[in-house]
């Protein structure tokens, strides 16, 4: 006589069984995350963190082994429909879900919206998600209960509950020493590439930070309109360009000097004619962005760095001369870092964000600005200024260019005591210039063939250290430790042949004098005609009344915390470099030194 056993009451664990429910669970967040890890988009960590907080739904499951199969269904049900929008959303747009994605939905209008989906719908989506939601259908006809033994049960369900959620807690804020509030933001960081917290967090996040920049634009619009503003250029329609970078070192530009063709198109338009002035000795005054955006929006300096929250900004003095403001950017939009930048682009009458990635580290090309450039500078206002804002050289350097401009590939014109892995490292960030240099050069040359009255200027935020100082050990940047080519930075202004007969200037006689960007809402003033009751000639890169000071870097807050960059020490042992011919600008050298090992900023 033969007996058969039912899955309740078999002997030993069913790990078959497991595994099947442990599959049906990670489905929902682990095919997106598979496909953005697949497609290069970013890297492993949300796949691995959707695989691990997956597991969470095993707790109610093999707690109550009878409703198996009901409380799989309901919480199935519930990962399905929110699994939908990040895949719906990574079909459409190969980006990942954020809260950066709910900012922008709430930006927009009904009619805004509408015309997305009918732009975006498509046979080949509503297909894509009909096959995904069948798979899960028949992973859960799969589900079947797990019995355990009763005195494991709730043991093994608190451990699931504290390896995912308690002991991320105790990691952070016993073994890093963070504060209550700045673990929960890294516990909700990771917890983002599963669903449902991928809404859930996003959505949290949203309205803290919104509440945030609600709170900075309020403060903003309270300040008094800047007194005695003159424009001295007259009624002529005019178009203005403030091309912001992002983590570029000129020390890896060929345009500046740097063995390696990073800049061929630059190259180019400076040695073709007079248009293009590059500034050979203009440094930043920090080496993070928020913290540098603050000063050269603003009159505020690393003597007065809080003059970004009493006194007008950019956007506000624009605005205040009659311009329409513009902001496109390509950095992410909605972080807690990226709330101030944020708020300054809606100080602006309209915005284009294009960047709606969760992660940095992501890919994301800055070639998205040309198209909404394009647009603005058709806006029949007629007075314009546009600000772009790039992701440019941002780390991870290799999500920073499409495979194509993938030029530098061995160890030719790389330092000869680097790794194989740092010049890995290396050449993804010389590839990052290269496609900088085509995205700059982009726009320069849209703006030229629009026949526009008016000047294109062209800085970037901060430099980066990648390996080019002292033993070529140091990567990244850290304020504590400086080196040069942490500061040091492109700097260059474009001006139309209309814009040059009306306003006669002779830029090249600056092109070499020592600059810091944190006073360059004097020089676009300046450039621009525009003449206030807190404009100072003297910090006017381009004035006649240009007046030579420190340059000071470092955090202003601090005490003794700032430096004057010139007292640097160079690198002796390096060999000067010179311009390229023909690129406008005087010979120089900017040799890094050493430096301790950098932090993330």
């Amino acid at each position: 006589m033969s007996t058969t056993t039912s899955p309740s009451v078999r002997k030993g664990v069913d790990w078959a069984g497991l595994g099947w429910l442990f599959l049906f669970f990670w489905y929902f967040s682990g095919v997106t995350q598979l496909l953005i890890l697949l497609s290069g988009t970013t890297g492993f960590a949300g796949f691995r963190d959707a695989f691990f907080l997956s597991s969470l739904w095993l707790a109610p499951v093999l707690l109550l082994p009878r409703w198996t199969r009901g409380i799989s269904a309901v919480i199935g049900l519930v990962l399905w429909g929110a699994s939908l929008v990040g895949l719906s959303y990574f079909g459409i747009y190969h980006q990942e879900f954020s809260q950066s994605v709910i900012f922008v939905m709430f930006e927009s209008n009904t009619a805004e919206a509408g015309e997305y989906f009918s732009q975006y719908f498509s046979l080949w989506l509503c297909l894509a998600l009909l096959v995904y939601t069948v798979v899960a259908v028949l992973l859960w006809r799969r589900v079947r209960p797990v019995s355990l033994p009763q005195y494991s049960r709730v043991p093994v369900a608190v451990l699931l509950v504290a390896m995912n959620l308690l002991y991320p807690f105790y990691k952070q804020m016993v073994t890093q020493g963070r504060s209550f509030d700045e673990a929960l933001e890294k516990v909700q960081q990771r917890m983002e590439p599963a669903v449902p917290w991928q809404l859930v967090v996003g959505y949290r996040q949203y309205r803290q930070q919104l509440d945030n920049m609600q709170k900075l634009l309020e403060q903003n619009a309270s300040l008094p309109p800047l007194q005695h503003l003159r424009d001295s250029t007259g009624d002529a329609p005019r178009t203005l360009v403030l091309v912001l970078g992002e983590s570029t070192t000129r020390e890896h530009m060929h345009l500046y000097g740097y063995p390696r063709e990073t800049t061929p198109n630059l190259d180019a338009l400076a040695a073709d004619g007079k248009n293009l002035t590059v500034f050979s000795n203009v440094v930043a005054p920090r080496p993070y962005t928020i913290e540098v955006m603050q000063q050269i929006l603003t009159f505020g300096d690393e003597q007065n760095p809080n003059k970004f929250l009493t006194d007008p900004s950019l956007i506000n003095l624009m605005k205040q001369a009659g311009y329409k403001t513009f902001w496109i950017t390509n950095q992410q939009t909605m972080t807690k870092r990226n709330t101030m930048l944020t708020t300054f682009s809606q100080q602006t009458d309209e915005q284009a964000y294009l960047n709606n990635q969760r992660n940095q580290n992501a890919s994301q090309y800055d070639g998205v600005v040309l198209a909404p450039f394009e647009k603005a500078l058709k806006d029949p206002a007629p007075k314009k200024f546009i600000v772009v804002h790039l992701l440019g050289t941002h780390m991870d350097y290799r999500y920073r260019y499409p495979e194509e401009y993938a030029y530098f590939k061995d160890r030719q014109g790389a330092p000869a005591a680097l790794s194989d892995d740092q010049v890995e490292t290396y050449n993804f960030y010389d590839n990052a210039v290269r496609y900088n240099d085509f995205v700059i050069s982009s726009l320069i040359k849209r703006y030229s063939a629009a026949d526009p009255n008016g000047f294109l200027l062209y800085l970037s935020d901060h430099g980066e250290d990648v390996y080019s100082s002292g033993n070529h050990d140091r990567l990244g940047r850290n304020e504590n430790a400086p080196t040069r080519p942490m500061y040091t930075i492109p700097f260059m202004i474009w001006t139309s042949p209309s814009w040059q007969a009306e306003h006669p200037r002779n830029l090249q006689v600056a092109a070499s004098r020592p600059y810091s960007s944190s006073h360059l809402i004097h020089t676009i003033s300046d450039l621009a005609g525009l003449s206030y009751d807190r404009f100072e000639p003297a910090k006017s890169l381009v004035n006649d009344q240009f007046a030579v000071v420190p340059r000071w870097i470092g955090d202003p807050y601090k005490k003794d915390g700032l430096h004057d960059f010139d007292k640097l020490p160079l690198d002796k042992s390096a060999p000067q470099q010179e311009i390229v011919k023909g690129s406008r600008a005087p010979t120089t050298a900017q040799i890094p030194e050493k430096v301790r090992p950098p932090h993330e900023g």
